[in-house]
């Protein structure tokens, strides 16, 4: 097909709401490593990865060896049989988990991860009531989305009984109105408020992102998941930790991002990074809650030998080149370098972020911290124009995300910047010109 083909394609096809970042779509071929390549033969210097999920590059020649090797081999059986390559990942995964005995059930997505997550809390505490945080993003089913507290993601009825959402710590626009450290951490502190006004006091659990993606990379205090995940269990629920966007040494140096805060959950979800673009979730459990769940139950597509064999390659890959360490060398680099653009264009209201996991949140002036939503939409095609693809989120839509690959390089990351730069220059211009 050629790209006009594609294009009118995808418009008559498609359900209207699958979308496209930019003005005219992007047409992407061929990938390899850090690189994609348009229908035009154009290449860019990809720093989303597909929203978190290229996790080691594009077409990693070890990933790609073991699933070609695999799907030569036995291409599909469902959970009703036993593999060599999910038995082998599932015990990776216990010798990693933060915990000892993890059980792991396998589907096909982020979204199933966090289905099957918030069944099992419901069937080992005997309550069905859940806390989610406002900003999150969960999935596209029903349930997922009715525990995502972000409207732009809510299709359907907006609200579903047993769901209550606390206030996340969102520092940059708190909520009530105060300032870290000498708020002392409200938000956390009005999880246990919300649970007793607004649940019937005996909870099932609270599922939460370490760091919010969609959400816009909003990066909590340190003590905020060590005071949650207290209040959580002192009322009786599970802390669920969905780690889609988060996991595998994406925020550096650990495997799970909420490992950064001391906090042990007891429930992990994760999909996306893990198999580096083949279809699986993960729902990784404390063996006592996986075993509330007493009926049977199957899985035809998750934890097929395919999937769960590219994902074993992307765990021993990153193991073997300490991508998680990169990825603390390379984020701390990145930052540097968004800090130091956030200094020179006052577009730029916040830097956060972990690792290879940043985010520059987009302002139309510092002090009234309106967003700046035009703005954003246009620094995506100016970056486009430069070769380089970023991602966007946030309420608002005024949220860059910057999510390379974790063995991405320091000079990847100083070309990226230097194109950032360019890009920012472009849209600021005007107001640096009006400043001098």
């Amino acid at each position: 097909m050629t790209k006009q083909e594609i294009v009118l394609a995808n418009q008559e096809c498609l359900f209207p709401s699958v979308f496209h970042y930019y003005a005219e779509p992007l047409v992407l071929t061929r990938a390899k490593d850090q690189y994609v390549w348009d229908a035009d033969g154009n290449r860019y210097l990809d720093f989303f990865g597909g929203i978190l999920t290229v996790s080691v590059g594009h077409c990693n020649e070890k990933v790609n060896r073991a699933v070609h090797e695999q799907v030569d081999k036995l291409q599909h059986v469902s959970t009703v049989f036993a593999t060599e390559p999910q038995a082998a990942l599932a015990r990776k995964i216990a010798d990693i988990a933060p915990g000892r005995g993890w059980k792991s059930f396998f589907t096909c997505s982020g979204t199933e991860a966090n289905e099957t997550a918030i069944l099992a809390a419901r069937c080992y505490t005997g309550s069905t009531e859940i806390i989610a945080l406002r900003h999150s993003y969960h999935g596209r089913s029903a349930l997922a989305m009715g525990v995502t507290g972000h409207a732009n993601w809510k299709a359907g009825p907006p609200v579903q009984p047993g769901i209550a959402f606390a206030h996340n710590a969102y520092c940059y626009r708190c909520p009530f109105g105060l300032a870290y450290p000498s708020c002392e951490i409200r938000c956390a502190r009005d999880i246990e408020d919300l649970i007793r006004t607004t649940t019937s006091g005996q909870i099932a659990g609270m599922i939460a992102e370490p760091i919010q993606g969609v959400g816009g990379f909003i990066t909590p205090p340190e003590e905020y998941f060590p005071i949650v995940a207290d209040i959580v269990r002192r009322y009786g629920g599970v802390f669920i930790s969905d780690e889609v966007q988060t996991a595998w040494g994406r925020t550096g140096q650990r495997w799970w991002a909420i490992e950064h805060w001391g906090v042990t959950p007891d429930i992990i979800t994760s999909a996306k990074g893990l198999a580096n673009g083949f279809p699986i979730g993960l729902t990784a459990a404390r063996p006592e809650v996986a075993e509330g769940i007493k009926k049977l139950t199957i899985s035809t597509f998750g934890g097929g030998p395919v999937p769960t064999a590219a994902a074993k390659a992307v765990i021993d890959f990153i193991e073997d080149n300490n991508l998680a360490i990169n990825a603390a060398e390379m984020g701390e680099y990145l930052r540097g370098g968004l800090e130091e653009l956030k200094r020179k264009y006052p577009l730029i209201g916040d830097v956060r972020g972990m690792g290879l996991m940043q985010a520059m949140e987009l302002v139309q002036d510092q002090s009234s911290k309106a967003p700046a939503v035009a703005e954003t939409a246009r620094l995506m095609e100016a970056a486009r124009e430069r070769r380089i693809l970023i991602g966007k989120g946030g309420l608002h839509g005024n949220v860059i995300r910057i999510s390379p690959p974790l063995n991405i390089s320091r000079n990847d990351i100083g070309d990226f910047l230097h194109a950032l730069d360019a890009s920012l220059a472009q849209l600021c211009a005007p107001v640096l010109h009006a400043i001098r």
